[in-house]
Formats: C-alpha cells, sequence, structure tokens
C-alpha cells in the first residue's frame, strides 16, 4: 500500500501486503517481500533485498553506494533477511567489488543510528545497539550482541552467541559464545545471561568455560592452546566452532584481562 506523498519506482518489486509510509522514496532495483512495513522518510535505493515481514523505521537509508574510494561503480546489493527491523536513522551501504553484497539476516534488530559499511555480513538473530558503527568487510555471525556505542575496525569478525560491552572500540576478533569489554577490550567470561536464554546446557557451558581458561589463563600462546584443546578435549560443534574461529584469524583474537 502506497500513497500519493510516496515515491516508489515503477520497476521496483513489492511484495503482497507491503505498506509504505508517506515521503519516503523507493528506487528502481529494488525487492520489499510481503508483509513489510516501510516508514515514513525512508530512502531504498538501488540494489536493496528486503525480506518478509521487515519493519523499516524513518530516516534509514538502505544501499546507499559504498563510502569507500576504491568503489567504482560496480552493481552490488544490500541483502536483509525475514523478520528483520531497521530502526530510525540506520545507514546500510551496499557492498564493492570486494564481496559484492552487504548481508543482514533475519530476525535481527539494528537499533537507532546504527551504520553498517560496504561488504559487512551479518548472521541471524543479531542486535546491534543505537550507535555502533561497523566498518567495511565486518563479519558478525549469529546471535551476538552489540552494546551501543561499539566501533568495530575494518575485517573484525565477531563469533556466535558473543556479547561486546558499550563503547567498546573493537580492533581485534572476538571469539564466539564469549563477553569482551574493558578498554583496551579483552575477554571477561562466557556470555552465560545470553547462552542460558539459548537453552545451552549448564554441562555445556562448563565445556566453554574449560576451553577459554585454557586458551586465556594457563600461559599458553594461543596456538598451543588450540592445539592443546584439540588434543584434551572430546571433539563438539561448539569446541570445533571455537577452534576454527582462532585458526581462521587473520587480526588476531582479543586479548586476556590478565595478559600483558
Amino acid at each position: 500500500m502506497t500513497n500519493s506523498l510516496t515515491s516508489v519506482h515503477p520497476d521496483a518489486i513489492i511484495g503482497k501486503n507491503v505498506k509504505i509510509e508517506s515521503f519516503t522514496t523507493i528506487f528502481a532495483d529494488v525487492k520489499i517481500g510481503d508483509d513489510s512495513w516501510i516508514g515514513p522518510n525512508v530512502t531504498i535505493m538501488d540494489g536493496a533485498r528486503i525480506g518478509k515481514n521487515c519493519r523499516i523505521f524513518p530516516g534509514a537509508v538502505i544501499s546507499a553506494i559504498p563510502q569507500d574510494l576504491k568503489f567504482s561503480g560496480e552493481i552490488t546489493t544490500v541483502e536483509i533477511g525475514d523478520n528483520t527491523t531497521i530502526r530510525e536513522c540506520v545507514t546500510i551501504n551496499r557492498g564493492t567489488k570486494s564481496k559484492g553484497k552487504t548481508i543482514i539476516g533475519s530476525n535481527c534488530l539494528v537499533m537507532s543510528y546504527v551504520h553498517v559499511a560496504h561488504d559487512c555480513i551479518i548472521g541471524n538473530h543479531c542486535i546491534l545497539v543505537g550507535y555502533v558503527g561497523l566498518a567495511g568487510e565486518v563479519e558478525v555471525e549469529d546471535w551476538a550482541t552489540l552494546g551501543g556505542g561499539c566501533m568495530v575496525h575494518q575485517f573484525v569478525r565477531i563469533g556466535a552467541h558473543a556479547f561486546i560491552q558499550g563503547g567498546s572500540k573493537v580492533s581485534k576478533d572476538v571469539p564466539p559464545y564469549i563477553l569482551a569489554g574493558r578498554d583496551p577490550l579483552a575477554y571477561a567470561g562466557l556470555n552465560i545471561v545470553g547462552l542460558r536464554r539459548r537453552n545451552f546446557t549448564q554441562e555445556k557451558m562448563q565445556e566453554l568455560n574449560e576451553i577459554y581458561r585454557t586458551i586465556y589463563q594457563k600461559g599458553m600462546n594461543h596456538s598451543d592452546a588450540v592445539n592443546y584443546i584439540e588434543t584434551h578435549f572430546s571433539a563438539s560443534q561448539e569446541r570445533d566452532n571455537i577452534l576454527a574461529f582462532i585458526r581462521s584469524s587473520e587480526r588476531g583474537i582479543i586479548r586476556g584481562l590478565l595478559d600483558d
């Protein structure tokens, strides 16, 4: 449903039962899934691919060209999954030739004034609290939460189920399942509240705690700790996720609280 105060290009593909409020502009190369709500004063530019049952609040700008001097006009996209909410004045830039797309998964909450730069990949069930800023090519895995005002350096990876304290400067990778806080950013234990909400058992959390004690509190470098964990801990999805994350980290993972 549109009205005379909106500007929707006739080539845009708008799903069933989509409501578009006044003073919103939608460009030609846009797709919006069924049952979504697009609030007033929203701008959705070429390359936007928005899922079903999404809500986009006033002032948001979706799929503007990247703020990257290497961008040379290539055709790229922003892809937003189903049931995701984009709050007021969020800006999400489309990809570059590096990855070709910026992705935000399903069931995410992106709060007001968040910026998501080119080629970021955000998983499902993620929460970005107000004023978070993601530089280019940041990856955020499923169920991660970034507190308000976090600033994330380009190419950083944030693991599944991680929780990062508001106001943090994130310049190294944050492994899965943990809390990260203080300045400089450091490991601060497991994300116990989040893991309980997602039905992790006490036994599983104890396993994760022992793994991270090995990484951060037994005096081994990360390479030796990973090898020790692989040898001395039984294989599990969570163990293997941690090992794979650390082994593939190019920036290195955040420090422990007791590290020099």
